[in-house]
């Protein structure tokens, strides 16, 4: 998929995905503006009525499931091309979470070699990493993974050629010039900068994800000392991530 950041924004095209489905494309690329709007149609969707089932937001799309016996496909999309149409769509609020990480050694065996691409010391890649506020564009690939949008430009790594078939759950990992918080642990083709203890996804807890489409997100660089009891409280159900709005 293309990255762009500054892509205009797309009339809306809606296609069928079943019988109690739909997909509505706000774009074709990966942008901030498309994916806000993305997730304040979702919001819209989400006070209507209509028969609305489920919404899954993507970086340029939205799936939205329905109940056929109060809604139709037609009238459903009629009702989303509306809601898109409108100058200010409602947005939910901004949460803000500032995420703790160690960096490097054993967290983030890839720091290094990714610091060495760019020509960069692991000090200078961690403090570029860490000094920008990103934004989550969608969950997906596996329950609670997060992709954030954000990254700084000059960090831009291809991911690798082979992809690993296990990689730690929290960790913190780039891709091109996405960025990412692992929430399980599952393969994966991206740079391995660090991990954090907050568990983004944990079932049995409410809430079970702790991010969603539309949060900020901060990364707080901690040492290896600090690791133990903030993982050992995230284990036992706490949030261990700040929430900063």
């Amino acid at each position: 998929m293309i990255v762009a950041e500054d892509a205009p924004r797309r009339t809306v095209r809606i296609a069928p995905c079943g019988d109690r489905a739909l997909t509505a494309e706000l774009g074709e690329v990966i942008d901030s503006a498309i994916n806000a709007e993305v997730i304040a149609l979702e919001e819209a969707l989400r006070h209507s009525g209509a028969g609305v089932v489920e919404t899954v937001p993507t970086y340029r799309a939205l799936l939205v499931t329905f109940d056929p016996a109060e809604t139709t496909y037609d009238d459903l999309s009629a009702h989303i091309r509306t809601l898109a149409a409108r100058e200010a769509p409602s947005r939910r609020p901004v949460r803000h979470w500032r995420i703790p990480v160690v960096y490097g050694g054993e967290f983030g065996i890839d720091l290094d070699s990714v610091a060495s691409q760019h020509g960069m010391s692991r000090d200078d890649l961690i403090e570029r990493h860490s000094s920008v506020i990103y934004s989550v564009y969608m969950i997906g690939f596996v329950p609670g993974f997060a992709y954030l949008g954000g990254l700084d430009p000059g960090l831009a790594t291809p991911r690798l050629a082979v992809p690993r078939r296990t990689t730690p759950s929290g960790s913190i990992s780039i891709g091109g010039l996405q960025a990412s918080v692992a929430s399980i642990e599952a393969p994966s083709g991206w740079h391995l900068l660090g991990r954090t203890p907050v568990r983004v996804f944990m079932a049995g807890r409410d809430p079970v994800n702790l991010l969603e489409p539309g949060d900020r997100i901060s990364f707080a660089p901690i040492t290896e000392k600090a690791w133990r009891p903030l993982a050992l409280a995230a284990h036992a159900g706490e949030i261990v991530a700040d929430r900063l709005a």
